[in-house]
């Protein structure tokens, strides 16, 4: 198997979109509404657990249900749908890992919208940044077995933001590359045509 560099990016087509998809301000709903639902579903567990219970454990188990759901449903599927950016892992039969972050082919026009894009990324950036607070607030009440709980909230929230940004950076340099490349042909093109056209001038 061939082996891919850690920065690879890959530009994939996941599929065109339907004309009606385009012009709505939110084509995919349900990947909108589960892109925040989880990350809401974990946040307001953790603030109000003692009110549905007394267990430790119990709460534990609650938030990092909501935080794995949140993680899993973010990296697979509301990326790719809302932004039409996706990152992953990939290993080598010899066990190296490698990192590939992928962007969707197409103008930003028909891979996505204003609002979905505001949504996606207004999600991805508030929610670690609540979570450092948590953190900072366990940490300077010594409540340890809390901040555990908060880290690993961070952690995996964190782990999309970063994935994100840099399917985000990678998609521009393909993009400014691609520019480039446009227009060194035009350019060898334009020089070519201008010295074809004296010799044939010469030979009429």
């Amino acid at each position: 198997m061939a082996s891919l560099d850690d920065t690879e990016d890959v530009a994939l087509d996941f599929g065109s979109e339907d004309d009606w998809r385009r012009k709505r301000a939110i084509r995919y709903p349900a990947a909108a509404f589960f892109h925040l639902f989880f990350r809401v579903g974990a946040l307001v567990s953790y603030l109000f657990c003692n009110l549905y219970s007394n267990s430790f454990i119990v709460d534990f188990v609650v938030i990092l249900f909501f935080v794995s759901l949140d993680f899993w449903t973010v990296k697979n599927i509301t990326g790719r749908l809302l932004v039409g950016l996706r990152w992953w892992n990939h290993i080598d039969d010899d066990g190296t890992s490698h990192w590939v972050y992928e962007s969707r082919k197409g103008s930003k026009k028909n891979t996505e919208t204003a609002t979905e894009s505001r949504l996606f990324w207004l999600g991805l950036v508030i929610f670690p940044l609540m979570w450092v607070i948590f953190v900072f607030s366990n940490l300077f009440t010594f409540r340890f077995a809390w901040l555990v709980v908060t880290i690993v909230a961070l952690v995996l929230n964190v782990a999309n933001l970063f994935g994100y940004i840099r399917c985000k950076v990678s998609s521009r340099k393909q993009l400014s590359s691609m520019a480039t490349q446009f227009l060194g042909q035009q350019v060898m093109s334009r020089a070519m045509t201008s010295t074809i056209r004296p010799s044939t001038e010469t030979v009429q």
